[in-house]
């Protein structure tokens, strides 16, 4: 799509009056070079520090403009999901009027939250738009990772040092790495494949992304694999008590969450700042390759106060919801038998990510697959480096043992993935047959996951502080070798 743009000076000794900025006795050639307004590619002035891509042409709040834009969202899928908008209300009420009716109301509101999700993602894009485009892009991925981080932290809060949600909140921690790399990865592949060939994407994306990832997962190993070697009766390793291994475990955890944080820290500088030209360059690029760029360009934009005022409803509707949804996820996995592994692992991740993935696969579509896989990989990166050690270093400050010593399944079955999945990018060449294997061994790990038994001891974490026989160590611990040497 063709951007007016507008001149940087005139011949004429007399210079229009529609374009000068400056009174007539201030004006002088450079002076109205570098006051001239500008306007983007739908005629609308823009406004200083915003974007053209992301200027609206208008000011404040209009309600009508307010409700169609964010319903029309970002994409048909998108707005085929605004169609459960109604789930919303009637999530709200149902807690509150039927609180007998369990089930329903975690029925309900986990629908409820995918289109409280998608607003959140849509009013994050927005207000990208409005920004450079490498800061743009971090905005959005972070934006997205907010419905994530308020389900930890509800998660946590309502803990009560029971310790049933622990199990919850590590298997949702891998689980959302699985289901950004094998499942949306594999979906972008796919429905990008469809029509194509093959689609390329830029090496500087894919291996600083991959390699985090790698780092990522070596972190979040290092504690199970500790818990696990010292868990069981051995002859040629020192023994450790149930509570000594406890608190070294969850000393580990704690550092290990606060280097991982530096990491991503670190990973920030370079994207937007020391690199950031690289990035911007590339997803420029991809920018001007986009199929639909100039159905996008011309689509109604909200402005910067209704992106702003969307952020916020989208984020009080999603804080309500996860909390009523969180309140019954101990009665959905005691009363209707739903394993921990499949709640963490493969339902919470679904909900969450919904915005994300259709975000990720419509870019996919149109043939921008650099800047889809700034979304999955970002939005994994964030899940790895940024979300888990924040809900760690929560879990110590509310005094919540939150370690990151999970099950050893899980654990191996997302350093495989990370390895497979970095196979594929090597290349820098994707197609459907890629796509469609990533989802077909999502489906292998989702149907293992429901017939993954739920631990032992659900409060084992806080047992071993209380001089619990059971320690945390990721379905590896005392209680297990036990049962192995009885067998024998």
């Amino acid at each position: 799509m063709s951007r007016r743009n507008i001149m940087n000076g005139f011949s004429s000794s007399e210079p229009r009056e529609d374009y000068v900025t400056e009174p007539p006795h201030h004006s002088t050639s450079t002076k109205r070079r570098s006051h001239l307004p500008q306007y983007n590619h739908n005629g609308h002035k823009v406004t200083k520090h915003i974007h053209p891509d992301g200027e609206s042409g208008r000011r404040g709040i209009h309600p009508w403009h307010f409700f169609r834009i964010c319903f029309r969202s970002s994409c048909t899928a998108s707005m085929l999901v605004n169609v459960l908008w109604p789930f919303v209300p009637a999530a709200i009420a149902i807690h509150f009027s039927r609180p007998d009716l369990r089930l329903w109301i975690f029925i309900v509101n986990y629908i409820a939250m995918i289109p409280a999700a998608n607003l959140l993602g849509f009013a994050g894009q927005e207000l990208a738009r409005k920004l450079p485009s490498v800061l743009g892009v971090v905005l959005e991925t972070t934006l997205g990772s907010l419905v994530e981080i308020v389900l930890f932290m509800v998660l946590l809060k309502t803990d009560h040092h029971s310790g049933h949600n622990i199990p919850i909140i590590k298997a949702a921690i891998l689980g959302s790495i699985l289901a950004n790399l094998l499942l949306c990865l594999g979906m972008c592949f796919f429905v990008g494949g469809l029509t194509r060939h093959e689609q390329e994407f830029d090496e500087a994306i894919s291996e600083v992304g991959h390699g985090l990832l790698l780092v990522a997962g070596l972190g979040l190993v290092i504690p199970s694999a500790f818990a696990t070697a010292l868990a069981g009766p051995t002859t040629d390793t020192v023994q450790m008590t149930a509570k000594s291994l406890h608190h070294a475990v969850l000393k580990i955890s704690r550092l290990t969450a606060v280097i991982l944080l530096a990491a991503f820290l670190i990973y920030l500088w370079f994207q937007m700042r020391s690199h950031h030209g690289i990035y911007d360059a590339i997803i420029k690029a991809d920018e001007e390759k986009d199929e639909d760029r100039h159905k996008d360009l011309s689509k109604s934009k909200l402005t910067l106060t209704e992106s702003i005022i969307a952020i916020i409803i989208a984020l009080t509707c999603v804080i309500l919801i996860a909390v009523f949804l969180v309140e019954q996820i101990e009665f959905i996995v005691e009363e209707h038998h739903v394993k921990d592994a499949f709640m963490g692992l493969i339902l919470v991740p679904l909900v969450e990510k919904v915005a994300e993935h259709l975000t990720a696969i419509d870019e996919a579509w149109d043939n921008t697959m650099n800047i889809a896989l700034s979304h999955i990989l970002g939005a994994t990166v964030q899940t790895a480096l940024l979300n888990a050690p924040l809900a760690v270093i929560v879990g110590w400050c509310i005094h919540v043992d939150l370690g990151l010593n999970f099950e050893i399944f899980q654990i191996v079955v997302v350093i495989l993935a990370i390895i497979v999945v970095g196979n594929f990018l090597r290349d820098g060449k994707s197609n459907y047959l890629e796509g469609a294997l990533c989802v077909l061994v999502y489906l292998i790990i989702t149907v293992s996951t429901w017939y993954y038994p739920n631990p032992a001891f659900p409060g084992n974490e806080n047992a071993s502080q209380s001089g619990a026989n059971s320690t945390e160590t990721g379905g590896q611990g005392a209680a297990a070798h036990k049962m192995l040497k009885m067998m024998r």
